[in-house]
């Protein structure tokens, strides 16, 4: 395309582009094999320049493990997989390869060299010493883990080209992950178990860098917002707002829309476990132009053989190359955009060979689905004699120049290698959470996704929109309604339609300091 487009318009364009590969988002269960191994299941991942007051100069990168956790689920909780690799990757050259890549890996423990908690059981003179069930015994909190009888650890690794170096928290001797929210009785409550949560954020030295980054791995409240059951029941509710303006409580919308409640939010009771870093922006944009782009993936060893006399040690014998069983950046691009026979092939890929997904992007098919879903309903509560509610600008080539290859002037790497990946312009300043907006760039704040993502940025109605079309429509740029020239309103029929799954998210929902995410919720009310 050789005609210009300002910073803005590009910005604008952006917001809608790179989100239609994101319908409703996140990524919970999103392919048929990594629903077998939920330890290893990126739910969401979150890529953007620092907004905690004093921390200007940072990027945060968190990815979100082992989805729909349920607060009570014990007695053994959500552990990480001790032979799995979690990793952070970054890109900052554009070559779709990976220049730097933190690695996560997990032990678990228990007391006493192993063998655990023991109680004396039975009469005097005749006790024995009894390992007990549970993972506690009694009260923990700040400064006090006695009662713990199992320890979860991890080790975190930085690779760079051909270099590789150990990082060490400060002032610790091992990096831990506390104990999940298991509930009042164990931790006093919600403050009481952060105080406790606290004790494990870390501050740690990378090599070549001249400040610190942060680290926190732990239980946190599922940040992510979804209408989920209902989505995927065919979408069993009219995805269109009801309300005049969302909250307006008018119905003055879309006869028989849904409109904003939290109570549409199917995660509003769940929790999700977070590994989050925090690093100084001059340390991961390299000798690129500033934009860097980052997925997250996990792995396990080739092969993996079950003991016949399983004990808390060695239930298995792992061995061989690892192998990437699942992979997250953009959200929902698995669980919405690529076809059900390739879901575990791009879990398995990486960016530079997203090539053999084009079609998903050039020809989606949600758009198609949402048609044959809604078409007759829309004609008939419209008046209308609509032939097809999908966009027709085919291929999409709009999509592609976003979803794959980031936007010049705004998230573009240095050398344009097609794939898919979230991607930050390092140099835009963050917006203080008081002032972001839950449509980013779409609502005029440059920091906001698809330049990167916030856990307050609601892309799920920004996507909503864009599958159907609404790039093909006005819209603001600089205050004026201008159409970026990508197609016309004649492709997309409904394209200016407020489309929502009617749960609200903004950044007011979340913290506004690392690790960012919540508080998690308890495992017990009492």
């Amino acid at each position: 395309m050789k005609h210009k487009i300002t910073f803005l318009a590009v910005s604008a364009a952006l917001s809608t582009l790179v989100s239609v590969a994101n319908v409703q988002a996140s990524s919970h269960r999103e392919a048929p094999n990594i629903t077998r191994m939920p330890t290893l299941d990126a739910t969401d991942f979150y890529l953007f320049n620092s907004y905690e007051p004093g921390r200007e100069g940072y990027v945060t990168l968190i990815a979100n493990y082992i989805p729909l956790q349920d607060a009570y689920g014990g007695p053994n909780y959500f552990a990480m997989d001790p032979a799995a690799v979690y990793s952070i990757h970054i890109d900052n050259d554009g070559d779709a390869a990976a220049n730097l890549s933190f690695h996560f890996r997990f032990s678990n423990s228990l007391v006493n060299d192993g063998d655990g908690v023991k109680l004396p059981i039975g009469p005097e003179g005749n006790q024995k010493m009894v390992a007990v069930p549970l993972k506690n015994v009694g009260g923990i909190g700040a400064g006090n883990s006695a009662s713990l009888n199992f320890i979860e650890n991890y080790t975190l690794e930085l690779t760079s080209g051909n270099s590789s170096s150990m990082l060490m928290p400060s002032g610790a001797t091992t990096f831990t992950k506390p104990y999940d929210y298991v509930g009042d009785k164990t931790f006093g409550d919600a403050a009481a178990y952060q105080a406790y949560a606290d004790q494990y954020l870390y501050d740690v030295a990378i090599p070549g860098c001249d400040a610190m980054a942060r680290v926190f791995v732990g239980q946190r409240k599922d940040p992510f917002v979804v209408n989920l059951g209902e989505t995927f029941d065919l979408v069993n509710y009219v995805p269109v707002e009801g309300d005049s303006a969302p909250g307006a409580g008018d119905a003055g919308g879309f006869p028989g829309g849904i409109t904003q409640s939290s109570a549409n939010d199917d995660l509003r009771d769940k929790n999700v476990t977070a590994l989050a870093i925090e690093v100084p922006k001059a340390c991961v944009t390299g000798g690129g132009n500033g934009v860097i782009g980052a997925w997250t993936t996990a792995s396990l060893p080739q092969a993996r053989l079950l003991n016949p006399n399983a004990n808390f040690a060695r239930p298995e014998v792992n061995g061989g190359a690892m192998v990437q069983v699942s992979r997250l950046s953009n959200p929902l691009v698995n669980e919405l955009v690529i076809g059900l026979a390739d879901k575990d092939k791009f879990n398995s890929s990486k960016p530079a060979e997203d090539g053999q997904f084009a079609d998903y992007v050039t020809h989606p098919s949600l758009p198609a689905l949402l048609n044959i879903l809604f078409k007759d309903a829309v004609n008939a509560t419209l008046g209308t004699n609509i032939d097809d509610l999908a966009p027709s600008n085919f291929p999409r080539n709009d999509l592609v120049a976003a979803f794959l290859t980031g936007v010049a002037g705004v998230n573009q790497l240095a050398t344009v290698t097609p794939s898919e990946m979230l991607r930050l312009n390092t140099a835009i300043p963050a917006t203080p959470a008081a002032m972001q907006s839950a449509f980013g760039v779409a609502g005029d704040d440059l920091a906001g996704f698809p330049n990167g993502r916030r856990p307050g940025d609601d892309v799920v109605d920004i996507a909503l929109r864009v599958v159907m079309g609404a790039l093909c429509h006005d819209i603001p740029v600089a205050g004026q309604p201008t159409n970026l020239g990508f197609c016309a309103p004649e492709d997309a029929p409904v394209g200016n339609v407020p489309f929502t799954d009617g749960a609200p998210l903004n950044a007011s929902m979340l913290d506004a300091a690392f690790p960012y995410l919540l508080t998690p919720l308890a495992g017990s009310p009492n």
